[in-house]
């Protein structure tokens, strides 16, 4: 049963799920709003990243940035599911949105301390706050979809307990927060598995395959940007354009040729089961964190390159190259089916991973030059994609 939705922002309609084959069936506008205050923990997240990786806190600060980056691309994703099958577009759906967006907001403010001194507080209440909206939007359909409302309720039970073990988890040793996470992590992501089984909710391949689409082109926007700024903290210095200019160069190739690679697939044709939906969805939080991982790592190269840092000249390399040869290797895994992953004629895809994570360990003098490279490598995949009939990223976002 589908619902109409000429009358934009009705005071109210009951939650009807809509048809997963609706025709001309595209992300909205709230949607997109969603998405850009969203990328604002994406930004937080990643600079708080790169600050950390400049300090030489490597380890400190991949194992912060996948836990602060979690907590980001979980809310979204359960957002974007759920609109997915559900989106009335009425003032109380209106209204809840607005509180999942604030809680992201609050999610931003805390990145750094989460980061540089492992305080979880604000991001955690933050957090809790998305998820608690994400209930009552359970509930709403529960409500109002008979046939579906098993699953409903275990998303709304589920979410809902987990969130208590969030809030306990704040109360806990020190000692305990790196298990207790890892803990309620598994819970997280098991509960749409739980729901799903009892009756799958009406998501619509198209939709979902726009929505991780758009989102990846802000990611990689945001990207872009981390990297100017620090082209201009830079030249703001004593650094001339041409000590930086290769660099630079390699780095807007790179993210370019990552941008052409994603969308150079048919991504819909993978979401046609509930098992290839959840591996999909679950595998761009590696899509999504390392492409924000890209932007910082080419700061950290910048400034490295300037004399700023406390990393060798392979520790800085390896912050580019290591989310490049990540964001590769899961696009390649994603959008391919088993028997092409045998296929001789796709072992360029490893092949250019090898070659990017080998730039890791070019000399530091020609260090820009490695970079650049591997962006040359990242367009030779995007060639070879293109060879094997992938789709045009001009024509469509999916």
């Amino acid at each position: 049963m589908s619902q109409s939705h000429s009358a934009v922002g009705a005071w109210h309609r009951p939650m009807v799920a809509r048809l997963a084959g609706e025709e001309h069936r595209t992300a909205t506008a709230l949607e997109l709003f969603f998405d850009l205050c969203f990328v604002a923990a994406v930004a937080q997240a990643s600079a708080a990243f790169e600050h950390e990786l400049a300090e030489g806190n490597v380890g400190h600060a991949v194992l912060g940035y996948a836990m602060v980056f979690f907590a980001i691309w979980w809310a979204w994703m359960n957002f974007t599911w759920f609109a997915s099958a559900y989106d009335t577009d009425d003032v109380p759906y209106r209204l809840l949105t607005l509180v999942q967006i604030t809680g992201a907001l609050v999610v931003a403010a805390g990145a750094a301390e989460a980061l540089g001194h492992e305080d979880f507080t604000v991001i955690t209440w933050g957090y809790v706050v998305m998820r608690l909206a994400m209930v009552t939007q359970w509930l709403r359909a529960a409500r109002s979809d008979p046939e579906r409302r098993r699953s409903c309720l275990r998303y709304a039970a589920g979410i809902l307990v987990v969130q208590a073990g969030w809030v306990a988890r704040l109360a806990l040793p020190e000692d305990w927060g790196l298990p207790t996470f890892a803990a309620l992590v598994l819970a997280e992501i098991a509960v749409p598995v739980w729901a799903e089984n009892a009756a799958m909710t009406t998501w619509h391949p198209h939709h979902i395959a726009e929505r991780y689409g758009l989102f990846t082109l802000i990611v990689l926007g945001e990207t872009m940007t981390a990297a100017t700024a620090a082209v201009r903290t830079a030249l703001d210095g004593e650094t001339a354009l041409g000590d930086i200019l290769t660099l630079v160069i390699g780095g807007v190739l790179t993210v370019f040729a990552l941008w052409w690679l994603y969308f150079a697939q048919n991504a819909p044709r993978k979401l046609t089961s509930l098992r290839s939906a959840i591996l999909w969805g679950y595998g761009h939080y590696a899509v999504f964190a390392s492409a924000a991982a890209v932007g910082a790592g080419l700061a950290v190269n910048v400034a490295h390159s300037t004399g700023h840092g406390h990393l060798s000249d392979q520790a800085a390399a390896a912050t580019f190259t290591v989310p490049v040869a990540v964001f590769i290797t899961l696009v390649w895994l994603l959008h391919h089916r088993a028997d092409e992953l045998r296929s001789r004629n796709d072992l360029i895809h490893p092949a250019a991973v090898l070659a990017v994570l080998a730039v890791t360990f070019t000399p530091g003098p020609v260090l820009a030059t490695g970079l650049l490279s591997a962006a040359l490598v990242a367009a030779t995949l995007v060639v070879a994609a293109r060879a094997q009939g992938g789709a045009d990223p001009t024509r469509s976002a999916t």
